[in-house]
């Protein structure tokens, strides 16, 4: 029996998807629920796995774009499975190897015997080699005797060599569909939005404190981290709720505000930047949210992220300091109105009742749509998020941290 396989929906409006990989050769017997091939849709990269075991036949190449529901590959089912190694195929006896004919070449002509005025340059033509930069040794004269004429000059293109003798290569390849789809999406963000960005500074010193205080008792009760994101986290659920502006979308001529908060979380992974969701942030504690980081992360790493775990998002955060930016202005996750930017943290002096003090400091940064937030809200929502995450034991925690981190 003959089974076709047909590209399954991943996901609701994907129509089309690209065969990133296969990972079967044409012709080997696969094993049912087998990963065959990696896809590319426009929002990520899934496994297709083997619908049942036999022989299988391709139907598609690598870098193909298919439609959802077209016939991929054949599986014949009433194959067996091989019992050992593959027949080892019959060697092709070697041909003698056949005589080549003869070449017979030509007789160069005469080359014309250098003078004195090989190489040399006209005065017009030495005046256009040096606003070139050029030598008139390095160009071949087609003049009397291999003068280098005016015309030699003017037509004369310096080299695109390095003088170390460096490799010149490339390589073109085609991106990938969901690189392709991230494109679009930030050219898009950049074009049809009034795209600001404000910035601020965040003394991370309680944070570090908190840390170092509980974060061995936290793993060993919860088993994940205490990191910087379940901080950042509820630090921006709670500026929303002081500024719902910013967790709202324009849709035509309409403004869309939410009275929850699903937080993109910007992560990269093996095939490009992944932006998973937390869906109603607003309702995990810390364990919460570092337990949900660390499984979507893992998904995005793995490639096992799906579709759905990406769709939606009312607001992102982006942590590019784990690449060692010190400040950057985050492109907006469309239809999302703002996304904040992490960077890195580096202690630096900064004045504290009077006296010039050093304190690990991150800058960050908010980028927003001007259409339908204003600096006023785009500012007050900062200046939140950097209250609360200066001051987490009053404002994130409610003055009780081992009842906010359950331990």
């Amino acid at each position: 029996m003959i089974l076709e396989m047909k590209v399954p929906s991943p996901g609701e409006s994907i129509t089309t998807v690209e065969i990133a990989e296969w990972l079967v050769q044409d012709g080997d017997y696969v094993e049912k629920d087998q990963a065959i091939a990696e896809v590319d849709s426009d929002k990520a990269t899934l496994e297709l796995p083997a619908e049942a075991s036999g022989t299988i036949t391709l139907k598609a190449e690598e870098g193909d774009e298919v439609e959802v529901g077209q016939i991929v590959c054949l599986i014949d089912t009433s194959a067996k499975a091989p019992s050992g190694g593959d027949a080892p195929k019959e060697e092709k006896k070697a041909e003698a190897p056949k005589a080549e004919p003869v070449k017979v070449e030509a007789p160069k002509a005469a080359e014309p015997a250098k003078t004195y005025a090989s190489g040399s340059a006209s005065p017009a033509a030495k005046k256009i080699l040096a606003e070139k930069g050029m030598d008139a040794a390095a160009v071949k004269g087609t003049g009397k005797d291999g003068r280098v004429t005016k015309d030699d000059a003017v037509k004369a293109q310096p080299s695109m060599g390095t003088p170390t003798g460096g490799s010149r290569g490339s390589e073109r390849k085609k991106l990938s569909m969901l690189r392709r789809k991230v494109a679009e999406r930030l050219v898009s963000a950049k074009n049809e939005t009034a795209m600001l960005t404000t910035f601020n500074e965040v003394d991370m010193s309680p944070i570090f404190a908190l840390r170092k205080e509980y974060k061995e008792t936290f793993k060993a009760k919860h088993g994940v981290s205490l990191g910087f994101m379940s901080f950042f986290t509820l630090a921006v659920v709670r500026a929303l709720k002081l500024y719902p502006a910013v967790n709202s979308m324009i849709d035509g001529k309409e403004m869309i505000s939410y009275d929850f908060c699903d937080i993109s979380i910007a992560v990269s992974g093996p095939k490009g930047l992944m932006v998973p969701v937390i869906r109603n942030a607003e309702n995990l504690s810390f364990r919460g949210v570092e337990s949900e980081v660390k499984r979507l992360a893992l998904r995005a790493r793995d490639g096992q992220i799906t579709v759905d775990e990406m769709t939606g998002g009312t607001f992102t955060i982006s942590n590019g300091g784990v690449f060692g930016s010190m400040l950057s202005t985050p492109i907006i996750n469309p239809p999302q109105s703002g996304i904040l930017g992490m960077h890195n943290i580096v202690e630096r002096p900064v004045a504290i009742d009077g006296q010039v003090v050093i304190r690990p400091i991150m800058y960050v940064a908010l980028s927003y749509d001007h259409r339908i937030i204003d600096g006023k809200e785009s500012v007050g929502f900062l200046v939140a998020v950097k209250e609360a995450l200066e001051n987490p034991t009053e404002l994130l925690m409610n003055n009780d941290v081992k009842r906010a981190l359950e331990l």
